[in-house]
C-alpha cells in the first residue's frame, strides 16, 4: 500500500449568497472537507485522493479543476456522459441558513456502481475515509459493493475511517439508516460520531453509551465528538476523554466535525498517538468555527 488517504463520496456545487442578491459558486460536501483539509494537515509524500463520481460538462470540469489545485488527486474520479453533479442552495432569514438541494440524479450517487472501477480506487490506500452522507446516497445494491470493497481492501491491510453523520432525510427511512450506520461501524478501524447526532437518531444517553453501541457493532475505535463537551476516545481495552480547549468566538460551526476528522486521523496516521491527535482535531476545528464557510485557509505556507 501506498501513502494514500482516500475519502469516498459526494462533493456539490454550493450557491451561497453574498449579500447583494447573488449568489457565489463554491463547491462543498462533508467528505470532500475532510479530505481538504486532510491533504493541509498531512506530510507531503503523502497522497489524498477523492473517490467520486461526476460529469463530462462544464461543471464537472471545474469542480476537478478545484480538487486538483487543492492537491487532491482525482485519479479515483468516475466520469460519466449521462449525469453531472449535485448542487445546493444556501438561503438566509433573519440570520438563519436553511438549504434547497439539487442532488437525485447527481453523478456521486453511481460512484459504486462499477465495481470494478472502485476496486481500483481503494486498492492502493493506505486509509479509506467516508460518511453516512456517502452511504445515504447510494441505491442499496451499491451499498453492498462498497462494503464488500471495504472488507477487501481491509483485508490486505487498509484502514478504514467513517463518520456517520446521520441526516435521516437522505435515507429510505430512519430504520434503514441505523442498520446500515450498524454494519458500517463494524467494518471500520475508526468510527468518528458527533453525540448531538447520536443523541437525537439512537437514543443515546451519553457520548460513552454512543462509543459503547459502535464497539459492540465491531468498531475497533470510536472517538466520539461533542462540541465543547469532552471528546471520547474508546477502543475494547482503553477509553480515554480529553478535554478540548475552549473557543471564545464562534462565528460558524460548519466543517467542525469534518475538520477534527481530518486533524485526528493526518496525525494518528503518522504518529499513531491518540493524545496528539485529539489535540490536533480540536485545534483545527477550533480555528475553522472562528471563520465562516467550510474551507478555511488557516494554514501557513510550506
Amino acid at each position: 500500500m501506498s501513502k494514500t488517504f482516500l475519502a469516498a463520496g459526494e462533493c456539490m456545487v454550493e450557491m451561497a449568497p453574498t449579500g447583494q442578491g447573488t449568489f457565489s459558486m463554491g463547491f462543498a460536501g462533508d467528505t470532500l472537507n475532510t479530505a481538504w483539509y486532510a491533504r493541509k494537515c498531512l506530510p507531503s509524500d503523502w497522497n489524498v485522493g477523492y473517490c467520486t463520481a461526476v460529469g463530462r460538462d462544464q461543471v464537472s470540469e471545474q469542480m476537478l479543476d478545484f480538487l486538483t489545485q487543492s492537491g487532491i488527486d482525482v485519479g479515483p474520479v468516475r466520469r460519466l456522459d449521462d449525469r453531472t453533479v449535485g448542487l445546493y442552495m444556501i438561503q438566509l432569514k433573519n440570520g438563519e441558513r436553511s438549504f434547497a438541494y439539487w442532488r437525485s440524479q447527481a453523478a456521486a450517487r453511481q460512484l459504486a456502481a462499477d465495481i470494478d472501477h472502485l476496486q481500483t480506487a481503494v486498492a492502493d490506500a493506505a486509509l479509506i475515509y467516508f460518511s453516512g452522507i456517502t452511504l445515504a446516497i447510494l441505491p442499496e445494491r451499491d451499498r453492498d459493493t462498497f462494503f464488500s470493497a471495504l472488507k477487501a481492501a481491509r483485508a490486505r491491510g487498509a484502514k478504514t475511517a467513517f463518520d456517520p453523520n446521520l441526516r435521516p432525510r437522505l435515507w429510505e427511512t430512519e430504520d434503514t439508516m441505523r442498520a446500515c450506520v450498524t454494519e458500517a461501524a463494524g467494518l471500520c478501524d475508526f468510527v468518528m460520531p458527533s453525540f448531538e447526532d447520536e443523541l437525537a437518531h439512537f437514543g443515546d444517553p451519553t457520548a460513552d453509551a454512543s462509543a459503547g453501541r459502535y464497539l459492540a457493532a465491531g468498531a475497533d475505535m470510536v472517538v466520539v465528538k461533542n462540541g465543547p463537551e469532552e471528546v471520547i476516545c474508546a477502543s475494547r481495552e482503553n477509553r480515554e476523554a480529553f478535554q478540548p480547549k475552549p473557543v471564545a468566538n464562534i462565528v460558524d460551526t460548519t466543517a467542525a466535525g469534518d475538520s477534527f476528522n481530518a486533524a485526528f486521523l493526518a496525525e494518528y496516521l503518522v504518529s499513531g498517538n491518540i493524545a496528539t491527535s485529539v489535540d490536533a482535531g480540536a485545534r483545527l476545528a477550533g480555528t475553522v468555527i472562528q471563520n465562516r464557510g467550510a474551507l478555511v485557509d488557516c494554514f501557513e505556507p510550506a
